[in-house]
């Protein structure tokens, strides 16, 4: 058996037991810090205890690369607790939790090395003193025993099939109908991104989408977004909503922080995947470890046939990237705003890869930079970044779209 599952355990725990009461059910359980705990019996053994409000579906599986525990619930609000207050304890590494996908919340610790899945049950009723718990098992154990019991469960209430979107072939916008735009606000839900001073970049670029949103809806555009509210969106998910969407463009935001402390100022990332800035490197690696962090599968996603179409694709997409990122960045300039020394750069971002949708990852600026920072916050200042790049993108779309016709003549 690959995986621990809790299938109709929940249902009947709520049902109640002799001489319990079954506790009130709402839409959302809550995590309770004062009843949450890690400890270590042993050196080789770790056991973890989440005290819930009332009982919820669950499921538990072992990730590797890194090696990491995951557990999904329906759905837990983890805000009364830090992941800080239980991470690094006995086999556990560091925790990070929160909303996953709608409907459905997310734990997930590193492990300091390979683990066996000893147990994962929800302990309800007289069992728990009435107050239901989770409580989970782990033990060493060797890299061919993790190997051979990792992978994601699979679960009828988290895997049932979903409608494939099948809308028109996506074909190359030249002005006869409104431009279609996808926006991209970075992290979300589990993964918060860059924090600083309280804040966390998730949520600063999802007020900034929205904003920008509104404000290319009234230029005439058709805008959707990867995510509306603050929830975890994984990386190669954006990029089939834009599909589905059947974007022209698409623009991912970002206000990262780097540790050197020496960036600062509006930055545009362009697809390059032999990118050998340091900066530019560690942000693709920190956005994609991201992923990783939150739990995410990528095994088995390499597909050679695949990569050489999408190689073959971008000979017609790239030069049209390339003229996007001079028009944005003098757009931004020309509203005197501050960009960074090196305004357009190019990055190997995931959320960059699709061959056939024009896209750029703006860094808004970086919340490492006491000034960027302040500038995030000044709605003046996010009003006036939004206006520049929707005349920048009305300006491309333009000259895209002439190019166009011409092609078809």
């Amino acid at each position: 058996m690959r995986h621990l599952l809790s299938p109709l355990a929940v249902l009947i725990a709520l049902a109640g037991s002799v001489g319990a009461q079954a506790p009130e059910l709402s839409a959302l359980a809550r995590l309770e810090a004062d009843r949450s705990f890690v400890a270590q019996p042993s050196a080789s053994k770790t056991e973890i205890t989440l005290g819930l409000s009332q009982p919820v579906p669950f499921r538990a599986f072992l990730l590797d690369d890194p090696p990491r525990l995951v557990v999904d619930f329906r759905e837990v609000d983890f805000a009364e607790a830090k992941p800080e207050d239980y991470e690094r304890r006995g086999l556990l590494g560091d925790i990070r939790w929160g909303r996953f996908r709608a409907g459905w919340s997310r734990f997930v610790a590193e492990l300091n090395g390979p683990v066996k899945l000893v147990s994962a049950e929800e302990r309800t009723g007289t069992e728990s003193g009435s107050l239901p718990e989770l409580h989970i098992v782990l033990e060493r154990t060797t890299a061919t025993e993790f190997e051979a019991r990792q992978g994601a469960a699979q679960s009828a209430l988290w895997d049932l099939p979903q409608p494939a979107p099948t809308g028109a072939l996506l074909t190359r916008q030249d002005g006869t109908r409104p431009l279609r735009v996808m926006l991209d606000p970075g992290h979300g839900g589990i993964d918060p991104g860059a924090e600083v001073e309280g804040y966390s970049e998730a949520v600063l670029v999802l007020t900034f989408a929205r904003m920008l949103k509104e404000a290319m809806t009234r230029a005439g555009m058709e805008v959707a977004m990867t995510r509306k509210e603050d929830i975890f969106v994984p990386l190669e998910e954006r990029i089939t909503a834009a599909h589905a969407f059947g974007a022209d463009l698409m623009i991912s935001l970002h206000a990262d922080a780097l540790a050197e402390g020496e960036a600062m100022g509006a930055t545009l990332y362009l697809f390059d995947e032999a990118a050998s800035d340091e900066a530019a490197r560690k942000l693709a690696e920190r956005h994609d470890r991201s992923d990783l962090l939150a739990g995410v599968d990528l095994e088995g996603h390499d597909d050679a046939v695949a990569g050489v179409l999408m190689d073959l694709a971008r000979l017609e997409t790239q030069p049209r990237v390339v003229r996007l990122g001079q028009v944005l960045s003098g757009a931004i300039k020309g509203a005197g705003l501050r960009m960074h020394r090196h305004p357009v750069q190019g990055a190997d971002f995931a959320v960059l890869r699709s061959p056939d949708i024009p896209s750029a990852l703006v860094e808004l600026g970086f919340m490492s930079s006491e000034v960027d920072r302040a500038r995030l916050h000044d709605p003046e200042w996010r009003a006036e970044m939004a206006a520049a790049l929707v005349a920048g993108v009305q300006r491309w779309a333009e000259a895209d779209a002439a190019e166009a016709r011409l092609l078809r003549q």
